[in-house]
């Protein structure tokens, strides 16, 4: 049986979006998560981390990087009482410095290989699924597999440029707002969140 999760981005997701870093040191979670993520985890969604690592491909730092960084993520998850499902990462870009891994992928947001990815290897229902990001590259990438969407709107996104392809369900101020709305929603209805045209703002 296929089960729903909820899709997390990391940086400016799950935590503040400090540009290549992969020093666990520096790796806290971000405003709203400690309340948000029990919240998605007591609803019974698995919670799945989805994110572009460029700086593998731009040379700034190395695959092997990113084990104690999802190390530290999984502590901090733990240290809530909730586990992390998942960890799935794009390690290319076009425009790198690293031959193998400068390359045009179907991995990278807004393309949608690593949800097809983690939907196969966990037996994921895309359609029953959530994602949560904070550019409309990680909206486009849910809405192209059919999850509904959650933009959180802390100023990361910049250039706005809106499709029905980009038009997230939800608009929030954070983590926690975001868990709200989808246990509130499963809470109030068995029914599909809104169109576009009801988006919160």
């Amino acid at each position: 049986m296929l089960s729903r999760a909820v899709f997390l981005d990391k940086d400016g997701t799950l935590i503040p979006d400090v540009p290549y870093n992969v020093d666990p040191e520096q790796i806290q979670l971000a405003a709203g998560a400690a309340a948000g993520l029990p919240l998605l985890h007591a609803a019974g969604y698995p919670l799945i981390v989805i994110t572009n690592q460029s700086g593998v491909a731009r040379g700034y730092f190395s695959e092997a990087a990113l084990v104690p960084l999802e190390a530290r993520l999984r502590q901090l998850l733990e240290q809530l009482g909730v586990p992390l499902s998942g960890f799935y990462y794009c390690p290319h870009h076009p425009d790198g410095v690293v031959a193998e891994y400068t390359i045009h992928c179907d991995c990278r947001k807004p393309a949608s290989g690593l949800l097809l990815q983690a939907a196969q290897s966990q037996g994921v229902d895309l359609a029953a699924s959530w994602l949560i990001g904070d550019i409309l590259h990680d909206i486009e990438a849910g809405r192209r597999v059919g999850c509904r969407t959650v933009l959180i709107d802390n100023g990361n996104e910049t250039e706005w440029q809106l499709t029905p392809m980009r038009s997230p369900h939800y608009r929030v101020a954070d983590l926690e707002e975001a868990a709200r709305i989808i246990t509130g929603i499963d809470l109030s209805s068995s029914n599909p969140a809104p169109s576009v045209s009801g988006e919160r703002r």
